[in-house]
């Protein structure tokens, strides 16, 4: 292994995910040979990729944690399937009465924009609708059937 990924691997041990931002600032090149270089780990099986675009995070494989003797630290930090995220909002829903955009990022473990995204979703499905206009008041609750 190169320092470049020797560095990253232990950041990614360290701090669980980084970012591409993230991995040239620890590797002091410019975006592109970072994420190259997270490329190579990936086809060396040792980290995987989750997200799109500017929101692409990295985390250790379930393989590498598997070497490292913490095989629930994967599941930890790969964090929820779409479907379970779905699930998780609907039964705060149920018990709360109504989510932000704020808590369904908390309670998932992802950004606001993809929190956005998931109840616009569960919205479109008709499973909770849109309190409010915009900004912080915007919540959601189960439609009424």
């Amino acid at each position: 292994l190169r320092l470049d990924e020797l560095l990253l691997l232990n950041a990614l041990w360290r701090e669980g995910n980084l970012d591409t931002g993230n991995a040239a600032r620890l590797t002091q090149k410019p975006e592109t040979d970072a994420r190259a270089t997270l490329h190579r780990l990936v086809e060396a099986g040792l980290i995987e990729e989750r997200g799109q675009k500017k929101g692409r995070t990295w985390h250790l494989s379930a393989a590498t944690y598997r070497l490292l003797g913490d095989k629930a630290a994967y599941v930890r930090q790969r964090g929820f399937e779409p479907l379970q995220q779905e699930q998780m909002v609907l039964q705060y829903v149920e018990k709360h009465g109504r989510i932000t955009r704020k808590e369904a990022a908390e309670l998932c473990r992802i950004t606001g924009p993809q929190a956005y995204r998931l109840l616009d979703r569960l919205a479109q499905q008709g499973l909770v609708e849109r309190e409010g206009e915009r900004g912080r008041g915007v919540g959601y609750r189960r439609k009424p059937r």
